[in-house]
C-alpha cells in the first residue's frame, strides 16, 4: 500500500510503501540466508505509483513473479497518526484497491499463484478486504495445502473498520485460527475482537486448537510462547520509542526466520523481540538496510 506519514516539515506528507504483509515479508527477508526465497503476493494497478512500488518490493530482495498488475485500478492507500507516546493509529482508503480484487477470477486457476510455495502467511487485514465468497474459499485452499505438506502461518490484524461487522469477523479468524500451523496474533487485537478480558483468557482459547503453536504478541512486556513448552525468557525493552509501526510485524518476519531455521522456541521469541525493539526506535515501517541485523549471518 501506499503510506502516508507526517514528515519533518509541517503541513506536508511524506510517501512510501509499507503494509502488514510486505512489512513481514521484508523483514522475514532480511533475516534470512540468501538460499531462501519469501515471494510477495498482492495486485497492483497499472500506473505509475504501482509501477514504483512493484520497483521498491524487488530492491528488498522479495520475488515479484506472483505480484500482479491489473488495469483500471490503483493501490490502496493509508495514513498514519502517530502520538507523543509512539502509539500510531490508521486511516484507510483502500476500497477499490486492486489488492481488493485478488482471487476473484471465477475459474480455479485464480488460487493457481500460490502453487509451489512451502509457507503461506496470511494477515486478517487481507481476509478483510476480500469479499466474503472468496474468504472461505481461501482458507478451503489453505487447508488443503496443509493437509499436504504446506505450513500455515496467520496473524489476526483486527483492524474493526475493515469489517463488515464484528461478527463476520470473529467467525473468519476463528476458521483461520483452527487450520493455522503457525500462530502470531496480538494480545490487544485477540482481546479486542473475541471480547476476551485477560491474556490467560486468550491463551486458554488458543490451547484449543490443537495444531498450532507460536507466539502471544504482547508489545514491550514481550512475547508468550502459544502451545509449546518453553524456559522463561526476559525480554528487554526499547530504550527509546520512536514509532510503534511494523513492530508487530518485524517480530512476525524475525520470528519466523528463526522457526524456519530449525531454532528453539525461546530463541526464537527473543530474536523476533529484539527485531521489534530495533523497528520502534527508528521511525517508519521499513528500516534502512541492515540497522535491523545485529550481524551479517541475520537470526
Amino acid at each position: 500500500m501506499v503510506e502516508l506519514s507526517p514528515s519533518a516539515i509541517p503541513g506536508t506528507t511524506q510517501i512510501g510503501v509499507a503494509g502488514d504483509v510486505l512489512n513481514t515479508a521484508i523483514y522475514l527477508r532480511r533475516s534470512l540466508p540468501v538460499n531462501h526465497s519469501v515471494s510477495f503476493v498482492s495486485l497492483l494497478g497499472a500506473d505509475q505509483i504501482s509501477e514504483d512500488m512493484a520497483k521498491f518490493i524487488a530492491s528488498q530482495g522479495l520475488e515479484t513473479d506472483r505480484l500482479g498488475q491489473l488495469p483500471g485500478f490503483l493501490p490502496g492507500a493509508y495514513a498514519i497518526t502517530t502520538d507523543s507516546s509512539g502509539e500510531r493509529s490508521f486511516h484507510y482508503w483502500r476500497e477499490n484497491s486492486a489488492a481488493r480484487q485478488m482471487f476473484q477470477r471465477g475459474d480455479e486457476d485464480r488460487f493457481a499463484v500460490l502453487d509451489g510455495l512451502d509457507v503461506i502467511y496470511l494477515s486478517g487485514i487481507t481476509l478483510a478486504i476480500l469479499p466474503a465468497a472468496t474468504r472461505c474459499t481461501l482458507l478451503e485452499r489453505i487447508k488443503a495445502f496443509t493437509q499436504t505438506g504446506g505450513k500455515f502461518v496467520f496473524d489476526s490484524n483486527y483492524r474493526p473498520n475493515l469489517w463488515e461487522c464484528a461478527e463476520v469477523a470473529r467467525k473468519t479468524v476463528q476458521s483461520a485460527w483452527k487450520i493455522c500451523d503457525i500462530a502470531l496474533p496480538s494480545v490487544d487485537d485477540e482481546m479486542s475482537l473475541f471480547e476476551e478480558t485477560t491474556e490467560a483468557e486468550v491463551l486458554d482459547r488458543f490451547s484449543s486448537y490443537q495444531n498450532c503453536f507460536g507466539a502471544l504478541k504482547r508489545g514491550a512486556l514481550g512475547p508468550f510462547s502459544i502451545n509449546k513448552n518453553c524456559a522463561e525468557v526476559t525480554f528487554d525493552r526499547a530504550s527509546d520509542v520512536v514509532d510503534t509501526t511494523a513492530a508487530g510485524d518485524g517480530f512476525n518476519g524475525g520470528y519466523l526466520a528463526a522457526i524456519l531455521r530449525g531454532s528453539t522456541q525461546e530463541n526464537a521469541l527473543t530474536k523476533g523481540h529484539e527485531l521489534a525493539c530495533r523497528i520502534v526506535m527508528h521511525k517508519g515501517a521499513i528500516l534502512p538496510v541492515n540497522a535491523d541485523r545485529p550481524n551479517a549471518d541475520g537470526v
